[in-house]
Parts: structure tokens; C-alpha cells; sequence
């Protein structure tokens, strides 16, 4: 079993800057793709990026591109969503999810979930 726990969401003014942490459980860490999601009130979840387990290929959403980096460090089983300029439209819930197969943006291709850290952003 798989667990994920996700960190450092808050209150932040638009332009401001966040970094989220989603600490993971076991020792195949590196084995795992990580992805984003986040789901705000009455949406649906929608990706955000992904990292491959070597941290070697990262995919982003459009809406994020330039903006938002991913990354993670194997050795402490974390992988991270440094959030820059954000705007109030980036407001929501974020997930950190194990990739399992399947279509890099889509949640089915997750099979492992955090509980979600809330992202606030003043305009």
C-alpha cells in the first residue's frame, strides 16, 4: 500500500508564490510517476503535471505552463509543485496522485491519492 500525504497549501494574494509537498510511503518511491491534480468547488479535478520517476520528464497542463515547476527527491520520497504568479483562477483543492498507466491527464491513470491540501488565492 501506497500513501500520500500532501503539504503547504495556504492563503496566498495573486502573484504570490506557493510550493506543495506531497510526502509518499514505502521504499519504491522512485518506481512510481508522480502527477498534480487540483479540483475547485463544482469542477471537476483537472491535471496539472507529472514528473516521471527519474524526475527526468515533466508534463504540465497549458494553464500552468511556465508558471508552475514540478519535481521530486527520491531520496526523501517527496515530490513537489512550486507554484509562481499564481492568479486567483489557480484556487483549489491540489492532489498528489501515484501514476499507475494510462493517459498523464487523466485521474483514472492514478491509482494512488493524498487527502488534498487547500490553495487560496486573494485577488
Amino acid at each position: 500500500q501506497v500513501q500520500l500525504v500532501e503539504s503547504g497549501g495556504g492563503l496566498v494574494q495573486a502573484g504570490g508564490s506557493l510550493r506543495l509537498s506531497c510526502a509518499v510511503s514505502g521504499r519504491t518511491f522512485s518506481r512510481w510517476d508522480m502527477g498534480w491534480f487540483r479540483q475547485a468547488p463544482g469542477k471537476e479535478r483537472e491535471f496539472v503535471a507529472a514528473v516521471s520517476g527519474s524526475g527526468a520528464s515533466t508534463y504540465y497542463a497549458d494553464s500552468v505552463k511556465g508558471r508552475f515547476t514540478i519535481s521530486r527527491a527520491n531520496a526523501w520520497n517527496t515530490a513537489y509543485l512550486q507554484m509562481n504568479s499564481l492568479k486567483y483562477e489557480d484556487m483549489a483543492v491540489y492532489y498528489c496522485a501515484a501514476y499507475r498507466s494510462g493517459s498523464w491527464d487523466a485521474p483514472s491513470s492514478y491509482e494512488y491519492w493524498g487527502q488534498g491540501t487547500q490553495v487560496t488565492v486573494s485577488s
